[in-house]
């Protein structure tokens, strides 16, 4: 009996940004999604520059001119990880993801969504980060959900992380 050879099958997946504001569990979420599809995972808030930092840490929320040089920095990751990669990235407005967008038409977007109360309440049982949470009204002020003709779905974060992960991998299998 000759011995059957087994073939390897490797999925190769979009890039892929998980959006939302802070506290709704995009690093989480991100790395759980990232260990399911065997990809890297990338966290945007460890690409922000030192300034974007401290003004954020002072209770300043960025403007786009604090944003637009960061999102190219995490707009090429995405370009480096053309066939598989999870970032975290708030990406709240439309233009913040055309610019992702601009370096990799073919990203999807799972947009981590609940209510100001229900993320307020996960903020306040965080420690060490460096947002603080009374720039949370101003995340809200700013996210634009997912339009229709934007690749990605949004999904409630009162879910268990598995479920989202499951729930965005069969959207991405269909």
């Amino acid at each position: 009996m000759e011995p059957q050879s087994v073939t390897a099958v490797t999925a190769t997946w979009p890039p892929i940004v998980v959006m939302g504001v802070s506290g709704s569990g995009k690093s989480t979420v991100g790395a759980a999604l990232a260990r399911r599809l065997i990809v890297p995972f990338a966290d945007a808030d460890a690409l922000h520059p030192d300034a974007n930092i401290a003004k954020m840490a002072a209770g300043k929320p960025l403007d786009d001119n604090d944003r637009h040089p960061w999102l190219d920095v995490v707009g090429r990751w995405l370009a480096d990880h053309c066939e598989g990669g999870v970032m975290s990235c708030s990406a709240l407005k439309r233009t913040y993801r055309d610019q992702l967008r601009a370096h990799r038409p073919t990203v999807e977007f799972l947009h981590l969504s609940g209510t100001p109360e229900l993320i307020a309440g996960r903020q306040a049982g965080r420690t060490g980060h460096f947002m603080p949470a009374s720039l949370l009204k101003s995340q809200f002020d700013t996210l634009e959900p997912l339009e229709p003709d934007e690749h990605g779905i949004t999904v409630d974060v009162d879910d268990s992380v598995d479920a989202i992960v499951e729930r965005f991998v069969a959207y991405l299998s269909a």
